[in-house]
C-alpha cells in the first residue's frame, strides 16, 4: 500500500500565500486589513518563474498605539523570501501617512488585479481618498527616478538585462500617462503601451519582447534592441528637466486620513474577503 502523504497535492500558489499571510497574523497579533500582488504579476510581463510579491496593510491592537515611544516602533512586517513567496507589509499608520506624501508603490498597490484578502469596504475607504491625496507630479517623479535607475544600471554596453527594459519602458510609459491628464496609472502594462505608443516597430518591439517574458524564455543578457534603446534616451532626454505640464504638489488635510485611521483602529471587522476580489479600474481622470 503507498504511503498516504505521496498522493498529497503540492499547495496552490494562492493557498500558500493566505496561509502565510494567517500565519503573520497569529505570530504578530495584527489584523490584515488588505493584501496583494504587486510587480510584475500585476502589471502582467510576469514569468512562468517569477516571484509573487504580496503586498498588505495590517493593524495593531490599540494598546500598540497608546504608547510613549510610538515613533520608534516598527511599522513594517518582512519576511524572508520563502522561493517564489516575496511577502511584506506596511502597518496601517504608515500607509496613511504614505498616502499623504502620494507614494505610488501605496496607489499601485490598492489598484492590484489580484488581491488575495481584504477586510470588506477597506480598499473602498482608501481609494476614495486617492482624488485627495494622488499628485500626478509627485508619482511622476517617482517613476522617471525609476526609469533613468533602471537604465543606468541595466541597459547601456552592448551587452544588457533584456527583461530591464520593461522596468525602464513601464515608468517611462507611467510618465506619459500622467502628462496626458489621464489621473491614476493604471496596472496593465499592455494598457501603458496601447494608449502611449503608436501602431509600429517601436510598440511591435515591445510586444514581442513581452512575449518571450511571459514564456519564460532564457532573457538574461542579449545585445542592445535598437528600437527600444533609441526610445529610452529620446524620451530621457525629453524628461532632463523633468515631467511637465503637471500641476505642483500641494500637501492636502489630514483629517481624512486620521477619521479612516480611528475607524479602522476601532474596527472588529472578522470577514475577509478572500482571493479573486474584482478591481477597480486605474486611469480615471482625478479633479
Amino acid at each position: 500500500m503507498s504511503d498516504a502523504t505521496s498522493n498529497t497535492s503540492p499547495m496552490s500558489p494562492t493557498a500558500s500565500i493566505l496561509e502565510r499571510l494567517a500565519v503573520i497574523e497569529h505570530t504578530e497579533a495584527v489584523r490584515i486589513l488588505y493584501a496583494c500582488e504587486s510587480g510584475s504579476r500585476a502589471w502582467g510581463f510576469a514569468s512562468p518563474d517569477s516571484d509573487y510579491d504580496v503586498r498588505f496593510i495590517y493593524v495593531r491592537p490599540r494598546d500598540w498605539y497608546l504608547s510613549i515611544d510610538l515613533e520608534h516602533r516598527r511599522d513594517v512586517i518582512e519576511r524572508p523570501i520563502e522561493g517564489v513567496l516575496d511577502i511584506n507589509g506596511w502597518e496601517l499608520r504608515k500607509a496613511l501617512q504614505l498616502m499623504r506624501k502620494s507614494n505610488p508603490p501605496l496607489f499601485e498597490w490598492l489598484h492590484s488585479p489580484l488581491v488575495y484578502r481584504a477586510q470588506p469596504g477597506f480598499r473602498e475607504a482608501m481609494l476614495a481618498l486617492t482624488p485627495t491625496y494622488y499628485s500626478s507630479l509627485g508619482c511622476a517623479w517617482h517613476y522617471l527616478h525609476m526609469a533613468r535607475g533602471n537604465d543606468r544600471v541595466y541597459l547601456h554596453g552592448e551587452q544588457v538585462r533584456l527583461k530591464k527594459y520593461l522596468y525602464v519602458l513601464r515608468p517611462l510609459l507611467a510618465v506619459r500617462w500622467l502628462e496626458s491628464g489621464r489621473g491614476v496609472v493604471p496596472m496593465p502594462f499592455r494598457e501603458l503601451v496601447e494608449t502611449q505608443i503608436p501602431p509600429g516597430e517601436l510598440r511591435d518591439a515591445i510586444k514581442h519582447l513581452l512575449r518571450l517574458k511571459q514564456s519564460g524564455e532564457e532573457m538574461a543578457w542579449g545585445p542592445r534592441i535598437p528600437a527600444l534603446s533609441e526610445w529610452v534616451k529620446a524620451e530621457l532626454a525629453r524628461l532632463a528637466e523633468g515631467p511637465t505640464a503637471l500641476a505642483p504638489v500641494v500637501k492636502p488635510n489630514l483629517e481624512p486620513l486620521n477619521a479612516l485611521f480611528r475607524e479602522w483602529l476601532a474596527g472588529d471587522a472578522t470577514t475577509t474577503v478572500a482571493a479573486g476580489m474584482a478591481c477597480p479600474p486605474a486611469g480615471k481622470p482625478l479633479p
